[in-house]
C-alpha cells in the first residue's frame, strides 16, 4: 500500500533509514506509540521472547517511546510477555482489543483493568452448536483463563481452564469466546449477523469479540490517554487480526511470513520472525533528545 500524500497522517510516515532525531507536533513531548503483536511477531509461542528482542524493547523505551503490547491472547496470556519486555509501567490489548490495561508492579496483581467490552455468549454458542454439534467452546475469565464445555490442549491456550456445561459457559456476559472445529471458518457470516466480531486465528479456529472491537479501537484509545501524535504511531503484526491495527497506524509494518492479505495492508514489510524482523523496525525508530 502506497500512503496517499493527500493524507496529512499517512504523508508523516517515518521512512526507515531517514528519520528524523525529533518527533513533530505533539510526539516531541510524547513519543512514539509502537504497538506490536505477539505470536508471529514477538514469539513463536508460549512466553519466550528472543534476546535480542528484549533488547531492542528496552532501548526504544528507554529513548523515552511507549511499547504497547496487542494481542489476540487472553490478558493472562499477555501479562508474562509484558513483564519479559520489561513494560512496567504501560499498557496492553489483550482480546484482539475487548480487554485493555494498565500494567506495572504497584497495581494489585501488577495490573489494572481500564476497558473491558463483554456481550452476550449464549446466542453464539447456541449459533455455533446447532451448526457444528463438536465444535469445542471457550469462555473467556479475564485474568484467570477459561470456562470450557472440555479441555484445550495446554499449549493452545494461556490460563487456567474449567470444564462446565453450556448452561454456565454463557450465564454471564464475557469479552471473548473460542470457538474451535473443521469448518467453523464456514460460520463467520452468520456470527457476524448477530452482532459480534468472528476474527480466524487458524483454519479451524475462530475468536469471537463484541461488535465494532479491535486492536486498532483499543489502540485509539490509549493513544488519546497518552497524548501521541497520531503521526507517530507504528504497528506490527503477521495475523488476519492484525489488519485494522496496521490500517490505524501511520506506519503499518507487515512480518516477512505474514499472510498477502496482511502484507497488502501495510506500508512495509519486515523480515520473518526467524529474522529478527520486528527487531529490524524497532531500531529505525528516532532516539527522542532529552529535555
Amino acid at each position: 500500500m502506497t500512503p496517499s500524500s493527500t493524507d496529512p497522517q499517512r504523508a508523516a510516515l517515518p521512512i526507515p533509514g531517514t528519520l528524523p532525531e525529533t518527533l513533530p507536533g505533539n510526539g516531541a513531548a510524547a513519543g512514539a506509540l509502537i504497538a506490536l503483536d505477539i505470536d508471529g511477531t514477538l514469539s513463536a509461542g508460549g512466553m519466550a521472547v528472543p534476546a535480542v528482542t528484549v533488547e531492542a524493547v528496552e532501548d526504544v523505551r528507554r529513548s523515552g517511546h511507549h511499547v504497547v503490547l496487542a494481542s489476540g491472547r487472553s490478558l493472562v496470556g499477555v501479562l508474562p510477555v509484558a513483564r519479559r519486555l520489561g513494560i512496567d509501567p504501560g499498557w496492553v490489548v489483550a482480546s484482539n482489543g475487548a480487554v485493555v490495561a494498565r500494567v506495572g508492579a504497584p497495581l494489585s496483581g501488577g495490573f489494572r483493568l481500564e476497558t473491558v467490552h463483554a456481550f452476550d455468549v449464549e446466542p453464539v454458542i447456541r449459533l455455533a452448536r446447532a451448526a457444528l454439534p463438536t465444535v469445542q467452546v471457550g469462555v473467556e475469565e479475564i485474568g484467570w483463563g477459561y470456562r470450557v464445555d472440555r479441555f484445550f490442549d495446554p499449549d493452545l491456550v494461556n490460563g487456567e481452564q474449567r470444564s462446565v456445561p453450556d448452561t454456565e459457559l454463557w450465564d454471564m456476559s464475557a469479552s471473548r469466546v473460542i470457538l474451535r472445529a473443521d469448518g467453523v471458518l464456514d460460520l463467520i457470516k452468520p456470527l457476524r449477523a448477530l452482532g459480534v466480531t468472528a476474527t480466524p486465528a487458524g483454519p479451524d479456529w475462530l475468536d469471537v469479540t463484541p461488535r465494532g472491537v479491535s486492536k486498532a479501537t483499543a489502540l485509539e484509545r490509549i493513544r488519546e490517554r497518552i497524548g501521541v501524535d497520531p503521526g507517530w504511531t507504528v504497528a506490527v503484526g503477521d495475523g488476519v487480526n492484525d489488519l485494522e491495527m496496521i490500517a490505524w497506524a501511520a506506519r503499518g509494518v507487515a512480518m516477512g511470513h505474514a499472510p498477502a492479505a496482511v502484507v497488502d495492508a501495510a506500508d512495509e514489510v519486515t523480515g520473518t520472525l526467524a529474522e529478527h524482523g520486528v527487531v529490524r523496525v524497532l531500531r529505525t525508530l528516532p532516539r527522542r533528545h532529552e529535555a
